[in-house]
Order: structure tokens, then sequence, then C-alpha cells
């Protein structure tokens, strides 16, 4: 099946005993045993598994092309779950541009538990190539990069990830399978934050791990997620594999609509700077047009001035929301060093817009009133 097809059936059987098309929604906490004290229907606990949750999990893994999938209550809990995975002593190589949840995660959770971790240049291969240790057991790449959308080969830096026995983990949380593949590109586990374009609709959190194969590392992180229990709940289960069944339409959307905007910010006279791969100056480009079948709908830009020039531009959009998150049917705008901290590396008059599904040539006026001196 094509995955347009896919997106709509993966894990949404008509369900047996009402012939519903939906699926219903499963709220217990526990499970019949039958009288010689087995569980033959599957279920013992829903912290352990859930009806709502293995059809996710089923459709997130074959929207993938893996094998198996891990859901879990947000982003940030599969990236911790897929950290936890590994032992104190171990080695990881991330991304230098990369979500500051997952940077804080690193530092200032599993820094003073002794996992150890290094940030580079991940566009950069013999940087990836020169951070490798004997210890190192996990490369995570985040493509396109959060918040400057720099663009990683996932090819190649796989294979030096594997040159040493580390797994590759890819983010692909901006990209979603609609448009990058990487578990075909050599990838061996995909993150995302189901809350964004899976959801879809700003209403729901969610994270998930994906495996390319149901290895001893992978069985690790499941036993995390039954055992630690940040799992999602039925309900919210159900919100992101309805997500799931427009996807493709909706990333298609984004992606024309945020193309459009990052041409017309390109050609704006008070814009210092477009960060978008589908821009033919993106340092990116040439890869992003190998490894992604389009650009994606999230883009950054740098009003020309300081921070005080930028806060400005929020200040004045009408249609467009000043928000922090991405992926849902409205358009969110930001403005990043704020959010990060002040340990942010984020240029202070850049601003992070999550491109919506409105009349492209409504943001686009939004933007120029905007931008008006």
């Amino acid at each position: 099946m094509k995955i347009e097809t896919r997106a709509i059936h993966l894990g949404h059987e008509i369900d047996p005993g009402t012939g519903a098309i939906a699926p219903p929604i499963y709220l217990t906490t526990t499970y019949e045993r039958d009288a010689d004290g087995t569980y033959p229907r599957g279920h013992v606990y829903s912290r352990l598994s859930n009806p709502n949750r293995q059809s996710l999990e089923k459709a997130i893994a074959g929207l993938e092309g893996g094998t198996v999938a891990a859901t879990f209550s947000s982003g940030l809990a599969a990236i911790m779950s897929l950290f936890q995975s590994l032992s104190a002593g171990d080695h990881v190589i991330a991304s230098q541009d990369l979500y500051h949840g997952t940077t804080k995660i690193l530092k200032e959770i599993f820094g003073p538990w002794n996992l150890e971790a290094s940030f580079v240049d991940t566009t950069v291969e013999s940087e990836v190539a020169q951070a490798v240790r004997g210890n190192t057991k996990l490369v995570f790449l985040e493509t396109p990069s959060n918040p400057t959308l720099k663009i990683t080969d996932i090819k190649a830096i796989s294979g030096i990830a594997h040159s040493v026995g580390a797994h590759c983990v890819c983010d692909n949380t901006w990209a979603t399978p609609i448009l990058q593949r990487p578990l075909e590109l050599g990838a061996d586990l995909v993150i995302h934050s189901t809350t964004k374009y899976f959801g879809g609709h700003s209403d729901v959190l969610g994270g998930a791990v994906v495996g390319k194969t149901d290895d001893t590392f992978f069985q690790r992180l499941r036993l995390i997620q039954q055992i630690g229990g940040a799992v999602p709940s039925p309900f919210d289960c159900w919100l992101v594999s309805r997500g799931l069944q427009t996807l493709p339409c909706r990333i298609r959307n984004h992606s024309e609509n945020a193309l459009k905007i990052a041409e017309f910010l390109n050609q704006h006279p008070r814009v210092e700077r477009v960060y978008y791969p589908g821009l033919p100056g993106h340092p990116g480009y040439k890869i992003a047009r190998q490894q992604m079948s389009m650009f994606g709908g999230m883009l950054s830009f740098q009003v020309l001035g300081d921070q005080k020039s930028a806060l400005a531009v929020t200040g004045r959009v009408k249609i467009i929301a000043r928000a922090t998150s991405l992926g849902g049917v409205e358009s969110l705008i930001e403005h990043r060093s704020s959010i990060e901290g002040p340990e942010s590396t984020t240029p202070n008059n850049l601003l992070r817009f999550s491109v919506g599904l409105e009349n492209v040539e409504d943001l686009i006026a939004d933007l120029e009133q905007a931008l008006a001196l």
C-alpha cells in the first residue's frame, strides 16, 4: 500500500463486535483473566499495553517502515527513555543544533549519571568521525534541525555510527515519514514528538520511538516504557491515531505554504536571513533534495535588527498566533532564544515559524504588515 492508504488503514481495523468504522476508546486500566489464570486476549494492565496504544504503535511503525514502535506521554518522555536505555559511561554524539529540551536532558539529567555526550556539527562528517570514541553507543541526529534547519546526511552519518557498532537515531518530527524515511537511509531508530504533525491539531501530547528491528536495545527501551510508565492515555492514543489519517495531505499543504512564505521572506528588505532547506541558497539544499520529497512546514528567519525588532514583528501579527510548538493546523510564530533561556546560542533576532494550513496569501499579507516599518 502507498503511504496515504497506510495512514488511513494501519491500526484502524473495523471493530468486530459492533462494526464501528471509528475505533472505540478503551479506558480500562485492567483486564480479565481466564479461570486458569492466563490472559488470552493479550492485555494485563494498561501501563503495560492497551488496545488503543497497540493500534497506534502498529500504525506509526508501519508509516516509518519499522518493525516495532513504543509510544510515550510526550516527545521528551520518548527521548528520556531512549537515553535511559544506555548505561553509565556510555558516550552519545548529538547534533549541535538540537531541540533545547534534548540538550538539557543530556547535559543536566544524564550528565550527572555519567552518560557522556559530545555535541558536534553533524552536517560535517569529519566532525562526527573525530568525535567517535571506544564507548560511543549512540549517534543522535535531528534533521531538519531546530531551530536553524540544518540538514544532516543521514546515510553518511549512519555509516559512521555503524562502523563502531553504535546505533544511529534520527529525530524525524519536523519531516515526518511523509517527507523523509530515516530507516531506509540507514538509521536504526526514529524519534517523534507525536504532539506535533502526527496529532496535527495542538490538542494532544505524545512521543514515539520506532525501531528498524526488535533488537536488544529496543527491548530494553520497551521495558523502560512499561515499567517506568510514561505512557500515553487511551484517549491521547486515539487522538494521535485520528491525526495520522490526514497526515499525508496536511504535510504536503504545510510544505507548499512554507516554500511560498520562505521565498517571500527571502526577498523582503527587513529580513536578514531565511532558514529553509527548500531555498536553493540553503547550505543543505542538495542533501535535502536527495533525502526529502518536500521540505516541510517549518522555517526560521532573522529580522533585520535586534531582539526588540524581532519581538516587534511578533507583536503585530494578526492571523498568526504567538505561541510555542508546531505542527498544528494553525500558524504559530515565536521568538526562539527567549524560549530556550540564557544558555541559548540561537540569534536573538531569530523567529521560528510553524506554517499552518491557512490560505498562504493571507499568511503572507499578515507577515508583510507585521514587517512593515
